[in-house]
């Protein structure tokens, strides 16, 4: 009963530690996930123990209630979080994703409702294969990205590193350090801290180029805030020139090498860590990432981004599946038609 669990767990722990920046790690971890619930299943069940049996089966109604509850109550969360988003980050396109999908989802149910009414059958089957299977696809998709996304946070990260690349954000007013920032910003000077401690001697990078709407580069405005931390300016670099994360990585590899190479970690807010990471990869940066927190109430728009972009690194794979999607549902119709 445990050998499958166990080669499982093996499968996953060795493609985890050897690349933990690929999405396939999701998929294995769910799969490990699986084997782990049922086989704590049996085990509960081949107990004979009724308290025992009664907590976990309490405990599992629990769990699915509350993800009912999420799914019905979807519609008043996302506007809810909509409305919270709006209010503290101001009402940009990017701050909008939660509330675009509360309504898309709206009319995609009041079509669901009414929509036989005035469609002829095949088209309305057709139709309800499309966006069935479509919004199976996507929910999958977005399930493995956040256990990846997770995975990712929760790798330790050790305090060997010879250089500490913070990732610029926007600036406020063009000059000012925003609260998102200064929190990449201080988990970089909280490991940096922590390295000196060890005696070791660290330089942090700090790496944003220069926006249209800026009066000065991210990674200068990051120094300024690091220096009135504390951070002794010979410890610092400034990477001035990235207008994107792959550039941040990039001219901090030229800029790591020109100061004689060594060991390197990165920092960013913990929405955006995964998709930072594949970027580094990218650039040939050998190096992880650790996530700073972020408030609550932004992460579901920020992670909808997140999702969003992935989706568009991988896009040639998702124009696939929903080419064959499209495929079922022209069959659903053409069958019915004939």
């Amino acid at each position: 009963m445990l050998l499958p669990l166990i080669v499982m767990t093996g499968i996953f722990v060795a493609s985890f530690t050897i690349e933990p920046r690929r999405l396939f790690n999701g998929l294995l971890f769910n799969i490990w996930l699986i084997f782990a619930a049922a086989t704590a299943a049996l085990l509960i069940l081949g107990s004979n123990n009724r308290l025992l049996i009664a907590v976990f089966a309490t405990l599992f109604v629990i769990f699915m209630l509350v993800i009912l509850a999420i799914f019905a109550l979807h519609l008043l969360w996302l506007a809810w979080n909509a409305i919270v988003v709006w209010r503290r980050e101001g009402h940009s396109l990017g701050n909008m994703l939660t509330l675009l999908l509360a309504v898309f989802l709206l009319l995609l149910e009041i079509g669901a409702s009414f929509g036989r009414q005035f469609l002829p059958d095949p088209l309305y089957n057709g139709l309800a294969v499309l966006f069935t299977l479509s919004i199976g696809y996507v929910l999958v998709s977005l399930y493995n990205f956040l256990t990846v996304l997770v995975l990712y946070n929760l790798r330790p990260l050790k305090h060997n590193k010879d250089f500490l690349v913070v990732l610029g954000a926007g600036l406020i007013n063009g000059d000012t350090v925003s609260p998102l920032l200064a929190a990449r910003i201080n988990a970089g000077i909280k490991f940096y801290r922590k390295e000196k401690t060890k005696g070791l001697h660290p330089k942090l990078v700090f790496s944003g180029g220069q926006g249209g709407d800026e009066k000065l580069p991210e990674g200068l405005a990051m120094q300024r805030y690091a220096l009135t931390q504390g951070v002794p300016a010979e410890d610092t670099l400034i990477e001035d020139r990235s207008t994107t994360t792959l550039e941040n990585m990039k001219f901090s590899k030229t800029l790591i090498d020109q100061n004689g190479g060594g060991s390197v970690a990165f920092f960013t807010n913990n929405y955006h860590l995964f998709r930072a990471g594949i970027y580094a990869k990218a650039a040939g940066l050998n190096a992880n990432g650790k996530g700073a927190a972020t408030s609550f109430y932004f992460l579901p728009n920020a992670v909808i981004r997140e999702y969003l972009a992935m989706v568009m690194l991988h896009k040639r794979r998702h124009m696939i599946v929903f080419g064959l999607i499209a495929l079922a549902a022209l069959s659903t119709m053409g069958v019915q038609l004939l």
